[in-house]
Order: structure tokens, then C-alpha cells, then sequence
């Protein structure tokens, strides 16, 4: 088995497992009933065949989708145009849950107090950008303990040479110097464990996050290679395949939002310069003064996909996607402007596409009591789910069953 041998898709291949049968479009999902049929379509993943209805006729299954964001630093434009926006355009179609990931938050030193004001923020944040906890689980990756444990049980089956090229971890530990964690290099164990204890179908990912999705989808198949199948069912279990390999999903648009002082870096909200991003959270006088001293060029008019100006394709997607138009109606309304009176326009536009989430944003930390509540309810609905998913690779692997305690 070689890391990376995948091709990589943009769109999922053929589903036919019934795992999200239980859901419907549009059901709540926080809620007791909701928590109850998760576990009923999770728990037979090997079942043939598409459920019917009384009638007989076939019922449309909705794959599921997990993604999830730390809580460190403040959410930027990046992280609500490159995820959060496509999400809530997922809800319509998929079972989706969202999760904080705040274990991978610790990875790195950190502020126990900024964390725990971060979770709660995070989450909130999610709401305002329009992700409906009627619709979609939103949890925190703590309050379910299925993703620590399954976390080690992985680990004891992931070669170390695989987590060794992980690229991220490249980065990240010359940067840490002498003070690099073991919990860095586990990560994307981690992140394997987040995603196939839900049995998810599809994780949208941006660019930089695609070789740990590869190295999901290589632990996946090991796991199931060396446990599942048939001597799982001959030893007592289940039988067939643990977890699902869960494919990579890209959105079309907005998946890597630059860095407003390098159009080749992307966006980060960890970033030590301020200047480098906007925050969700920003004023509009601080979205002003970010856009007028982001970093341009010396071309008249501004242009798509000229690899000598990044900076022009990142601002001008910016505006796209804060505006809802095409690349051609885009240069048709910006297009011959220079950047002293694009910018203006820029700044206008976002600042107005933000507004909603802000005014939403501010009335949700006003009652943070609403927000654990909704916490709490997903923990509850993850855990059903997750507590089964553990529940079949502890037996797979052969762990005696704990007894129920009086």
C-alpha cells in the first residue's frame, strides 16, 4: 500500500450504501428522534440495495458530509468563503455534520482561556453564516470521546513512515523548531478518526488539506484490510468493511481564499500579520483599511488567471463570490478599473456581504446559553453515531466488550 497512489475527485463516485437512509431532507437532526435514526442507518453499512417506500419505490439516500474548523484565531473571509458558504449550500442535499475541532487546537501551545472562549465563538460562528442546527449536527470534537479513542486505535495501525511525509507537518515543526509535539505528527490520525467514525461520504477539503484526506482514505482501507471482512464475521463480528472510504469533495469556487499582502499564500487566520486577512468579526472602517493597503500590482485594469498577478485573480474572486456574480459579468462591471477605484467597490462589497452574519453573529454571543444548547444536542446526536462506529472497530480488533455497570 503506497501513500498518495489515489486519483483524487472533485466529484464522488457511485454511493450504494444505505447509511443516510434514515435522515430526510430537510428533518431536524439535533433533536432525540434525529439521534435515534442515525444510529438505525449507520449501524447496518454492509445492508444491499436502496430502501423503498410502502409503495415499493426507491428512496434517494443522502450521502453524508463531516468538515470542521479549530478554534484558533479569529474566523476569516477565507475560512466562511472557502467553507463555511459552501456548507450551508450543502445542508440542502446532504447529512452533513460540522464539527469544532478544538483536540487539534492543542497541537501547538496554546491559552486554555482563549480556547474555551474560541469553541463557544466558533460555533457560534458557524450559525451566523447561515448552517442550521435543524438541519446539520453541530458539535465540539471533545464532547464526544469516541474520537480520542478511535484516535489511538488508528495510530496502532498507521505506519509512521506515512504520518513522516505528511507536508503540513513539514512546515509546521521547522517553524516549532525544538518544540515540536508528538501531537503534530498524530494530527492526521486524528483527523482519519474525526472523519470515519460518522462514515462520511465526502469531506470537502481545500488544497492544502488533500494529502490528509489520501492518508484517511489509505488508513481506512489498511484497517479494513487487516480486520474487516470475512474473518471479522468468522471470528463473531459483523463482517464487511469497517469504515467507509470517504472521498475528497472541492468546491468549484472559493476553496483557497490568498492572503490579502500575498496573493500565493493562502489566507490564514494564523498568520502574525493582521493585515494578511479580514476577520469575519472586523469593523467596517478595518475591512476598509485592510483592502486599501492589500498588496496589488502595476498592470492597468485587473484580469483572471494571469499567474504574474495573483493578487488580481484573489481580489477579484473576493468580489465574486461577495457579490454572487460570474467571472464575466465581474469584468464587465470592474474590469477596466484601476485599483484606486476597485478597491472602494471591493470594500463595499464586502463589507455588505458580511453584514448579515455580523448583526447574527453579535445576537447569538449576546446568549451563550443558546449556543451550548445547541452543543449539547449535537454531542448527544455525533455520539450515537460515533459510539457505534467505535463500538465496531474495537470489535473487529478483537477487544472484549465492556460490561454494563450496575
Amino acid at each position: 500500500m503506497q501513500l498518495g497512489r489515489r486519483q483524487l475527485l472533485k466529484s464522488p463516485r457511485a454511493f450504494t450504501s444505505p447509511i443516510n437512509a434514515g435522515r430526510r431532507a430537510g428533518a431536524p437532526v439535533c433533536s432525540s428522534a434525529a439521534a435515534g435514526a442515525t444510529v438505525a442507518t449507520a449501524a447496518e453499512p454492509q445492508a444491499a440495495g436502496a430502501p423503498e417506500k410502502a409503495t415499493g419505490e426507491k428512496v434517494a439516500q443522502r450521502k453524508r458530509i463531516l468538515s470542521g474548523v479549530q478554534p484558533t484565531g479569529r474566523p476569516t473571509l477565507g475560512n466562511y468563503l472557502g467553507a463555511m458558504k459552501n456548507w450551508v449550500a450543502l445542508q440542502e442535499s446532504y447529512d452533513n455534520y460540522f464539527c469544532v475541532v478544538d483536540l487539534h487546537a492543542i497541537t501547538v501551545p496554546h491559552d486554555p482561556v482563549e480556547l474555551r472562549a474560541a469553541t463557544r465563538s466558533m460555533a457560534a460562528t458557524y450559525i451566523a453564516a447561515g448552517i442550521d442546527p435543524e438541519r446539520a449536527t453541530i458539535f465540539v470534537q471533545s464532547h464526544v470521546p469516541a474520537h480520542a479513542e478511535l484516535c489511538w486505535l488508528l495510530s496502532c495501525v498507521t505506519p509512521l513512515g506515512w504520518l513522516g511525509r505528511m507536508i503540513q507537518f513539514k512546515e509546521k515543526s521547522r517553524k516549532q523548531g525544538e518544540d515540536v509535539r508528538t501531537g503534530l505528527m498524530t494530527y492526521p490520525v486524528l483527523m482519519a478518526a474525526d472523519i470515519l467514525l460518522y462514515q462520511a461520504d465526502l469531506v470537502p477539503v481545500g488544497e492544502d488539506q488533500k494529502q490528509h484526506l489520501e492518508l484517511t482514505r489509505d488508513i481506512a482501507d489498511k484497517f479494513n484490510n487487516e480486520f474487516g471482512g470475512k474473518p471479522w464475521k468468522k471470528r463473531g463480528g459483523r463482517g464487511g468493511r469497517v469504515f467507509k472510504v470517504p472521498e475528497v469533495f472541492i468546491p468549484p469556487a472559493g476553496a483557497r481564499i490568498m492572503s490579502l499582502q500575498d496573493g500565493t499564500a493562502k489566507m490564514s487566520k494564523s498568520a502574525e500579520n493582521d493585515n494578511s486577512r479580514i476577520n469575519l468579526t472586523d469593523t467596517p472602517d478595518q475591512i476598509a483599511n485592510k483592502i486599501k493597503r492589500c498588496k496589488t500590482d502595476a498592470f492597468d485594469g485587473l484580469e483572471w488567471g494571469n499567474p504574474d498577478r495573483p493578487e488580481a485573480t484573489n481580489l477579484l474572486t473576493i468580489y465574486s463570490l461577495c457579490t454572487g456574480k460570474n467571472k464575466d459579468e465581474v469584468l464587465a462591471d470592474v474590469g477596466g478599473l484601476r485599483w484606486g477605484g476597485f478597491k472602494p467597490v471591493l470594500t463595499e462589497a464586502v463589507v455588505e456581504h458580511l453584514r448579515p452574519l455580523q448583526t447574527k453573529y453579535g445576537q447569538l454571543m449576546s446568549d451563550v446559553s443558546y449556543i451550548d444548547s445547541v452543543l449539547a444536542r449535537g454531542a448527544e446526536a455525533a455520539a450515537a453515531t460515533a459510539d457505534r462506529t467505535l463500538a465496531d472497530a474495537r470489535d473487529a480488533m478483537g477487544f472484549v466488550p465492556p460490561f454494563k455497570r450496575k
